[in-house]
């Protein structure tokens, strides 16, 4: 599937981000939109097939609102300058960790984990890292996991070992993370590509054992 259409679109939102102008191009977007669908609708059942908690999920509640929250932000802009997808087993709100697409010129990326995990949640990722550090490593510098992804998602890391564990842990770096992401950027020119359900798809079969460990740590 070739999304030129859909960067496109959103290249030209990026540089006309008002609700008159989203207006006058809503069927743009609408055609858009549903490119990003139809390209889902491919990658869901793929996916499925090695996390078989995704089977059946609707690729459209997989997307988030194209509308930003505005009420708390110094940027008014109204909308997004991408398509968000989460196809998560039991949807977006579930905390359940899963798979991430993002479109945006310039900016494409594919990954998942669990981003923002309530502070329950988080103890529970800890104390697993924290059980099973060796078996967390072996996943995560695997080499194909290592050159796909490379280092994890740090926004917002710790700066010191969290509480209850001591500063000279083995995993600290990996005890101080917040959220617990891989991503993997990709090109406009990989985004364009026919056969680029099937890489988004192979991204999603490499993370899956970190999704599995994410998974046993939270039962």
């Amino acid at each position: 599937m070739d999304l030129q259409y859909t960067l496109d679109f959103l290249s030209d939102l990026a540089k006309n981000n008002k609700k008159e102008w989203m207006d006058d191009n809503k069927k743009r977007y609408l055609e858009a939109k549903e490119q990003v669908i139809h390209l889902l609708s491919e990658i869901i059942p793929k996916a499925a097939v090695f996390s078989q908690g995704l089977a059946g999920i609707d690729p459209k509640k997989t997307l988030f609102r194209i509308n930003r929250d505005i009420r708390f932000s110094k940027n008014k802009d109204p909308y997004k300058t991408n398509f968000g997808a989460s196809i998560v087993q039991g949807g977006r709100k579930s905390g359940n960790p899963g798979f991430y697409l993002h479109i945006m010129p310039g900016n494409n990326f594919v990954g998942g984990g669990i981003y923002q995990p309530g502070s329950e949640m988080l103890q529970k990722v800890r104390q697993e890292i924290d059980y099973n550090g060796k078996e967390i490593r072996s996943i995560i510098e695997e080499p194909k996991f290592k050159k796909t992804f490379g280092e994890p998602f740090g926004e917002d890391r710790l700066k010191t070992a969290p509480k209850g564990y001591p500063k000279d842990h083995e995993n600290l770096e990996l005890l101080q993370l917040k959220h617990y992401v891989f991503m993997r950027k990709t090109s406009d020119k990989e985004v364009t590509s026919k056969d680029f359900a099937d890489q988004v798809v192979e991204t999603y079969r490499t993370l899956q054992p970190f999704n599995t460990f994410l998974s046993r740590a939270m039962d």
